[in-house]
């Protein structure tokens, strides 16, 4: 499809990158899921930590979008997916008016959220807002330097899986407004947790930055793929993938967890076939597919991760 024949609601889809929401939503499933294992479920907190991460995964993403075109980072020789503000579909001005919406709903949406879980989400909500800016905008843009994997590792798993897990357990253990962490609401099975998904929800990023390493040179965007090379960035893919599998294992083995922890397992075929390409491409027709198959792999390894803390 050419950019002639796509409509103003195509472009804002495509703008808000909606095969990205996975990244999204797998945290707060598995949160989700620790909770009801620890016998700490709570709909509504849990209910608004999702569509918060959703707001804020969106507004990210429009950030990107306004914030590498005018910086000069997407050109013609992109073989990524198509960018509205670059393609000239969207005005540059109202991208950035809809990042700036979106992040205003998402904290909108937090003052629920912080009501509950006090200040450590007022905290960690402004921070994700403005790392959600800072990846690709501000004076020093996190994914222009090769940070953009720390801030994917940290926002969209760790800080995501335990702070779903926090709002409900302290909605529960604690009285609203607290100005520290109350006891029991952050456990070391919940930052456990977290990892497969902060792991896989890198690789997603680790695929786009092999993809777009030779046009990333050139623009002057300093990712970890530029800075040490398709081995490194290949190397980093494997490690994060021997770390999702890796946790369930330990929880199995170290933490009393029963066989169901290690339904994950069952998404490992898809994993080898994914890393295979990513081991072996650079052309940008084959690490697409591969692109979207890690954030299907991030979707499908959360449920099968929630299904298996859930039940045991």
């Amino acid at each position: 499809m050419s950019t002639q024949d796509i409509s103003r609601t195509q472009a804002w889809v495509m703008a808000s990158r909606p095969q990205t929401l996975p990244a999204a939503a797998a945290p707060v499933l598995v949160g989700t899921a620790l909770a009801v294992h620890d016998g700490l479920f709570a709909p509504l907190p849990a209910l608004a930590a999702l569509v918060g991460a959703l707001l804020i995964q969106v507004g990210t993403n429009f950030a990107n979008d306004y914030y590498d075109a005018i910086q000069g980072a997407d050109t013609e020789a992109r073989e990524g997916f198509t960018r509205v503000t670059a393609g000239g579909l969207i005005p540059p001005a109202e991208v950035k008016r809809a990042m700036y919406l979106t992040f205003a709903a998402a904290i909108l949406l937090g003052t629920y959220l912080v009501y509950v879980g006090g200040v450590p989400i007022l905290v960690i909500g402004l921070l994700s807002v403005a790392s959600g800016i800072a990846y690709t905008g501000g004076p020093y843009p996190l994914g222009y330097h090769g940070l953009g994997d720390l801030f994917v590792f940290v926002f969209f798993g760790l800080v995501a899986v335990v702070g779903t897990y926090y709002v409900q357990a302290a909605s529960i253990l604690a009285a609203p407004l607290s100005m520290g962490i109350p006891p029991e609401t952050v456990t070391l099975v919940a930052v456990l947790a977290s990892l497969p998904i902060a792991a896989i929800s890198t690789n997603i990023l680790v695929v786009n930055n092999i993809r777009d390493k030779e046009e990333d040179a050139t623009t002057g965007k300093r990712t970890l793929a530029v800075r040490f090379g398709y081995g490194f960035a290949r190397a980093e893919y494997v490690v994060m993938l021997v770390v999702a599998y890796a946790v369930p294992l330990y929880l199995w083995t170290r933490s009393g967890f029963e066989w169901h922890v290690l339904l994950p397992f069952l998404s490992m075929p898809i994993a080898a076939r994914i890393a295979r390409t990513v081991l072996t491409e650079t052309n940008g027709e084959l690490l697409n597919p591969a692109l979207e198959d890690t954030g299907k792999l991030l979707a499908l390894y959360a449920l099968l991760f929630s299904v298996g803390l859930a039940l045991a």
